[in-house]
């Protein structure tokens, strides 16, 4: 038995572009998903979406993300939400390159529905993912 489908890319934080589309790349269908990069001081178009919520992820640098005139300023390791509907604009004002991951998705979340297996070996349709201990870690390298 392969890995079916499964699909890998690259960031790709140094080429000229400011948009990578991950979704395209990767072949993923029930949500979007982009990197982007913004040079100091530029700034994405004002926009919204009608069904879509978006998350942003800052990688590296600083984003200034303007909610309906609103800016609000995170740093690294910082996540947003903005729900549809409401206008939004991603700015970089500060001296470092902006490197950011933008979720986005519309519909209702499939929760729980994953099954796990405590070995490679077992057989069967699993169990839930709560039920099957953690495994032991990696033996000190």
């Amino acid at each position: 038995m392969g890995d079916g489908d499964v699909t890998f890319a690259t960031l790709e934080y140094e080429h000229g572009e400011r948009f990578q589309s991950l979704r395209r790349e990767l072949g993923v269908n029930s949500f979007g998903i982009n990197l982007i990069l913004l040079a100091p001081r530029e700034r994405a178009r004002i926009h919204t979406h009608e069904h879509q919520e978006e998350v942003y992820l800052v990688l590296a640098g600083e984003l200034t993300l303007v909610v309906e005139r609103i800016e609000h300023v995170l740093g690294e390791r910082r996540v947003a939400r903005v729900p549809p509907g409401v206008r939004r604009q991603l700015v970089n004002a500060g001296p470092e390159r902006l490197v950011l991951l933008a979720l986005g998705g519309a519909g209702e979340h499939v929760g729980r529905d994953g099954s796990a297996w405590e070995t490679w070996d077992e057989q069967g349709p699993g169990r839930p993912p709560r039920e099957i201990p953690l495994p032991d870690d990696l033996p000190p390298a």
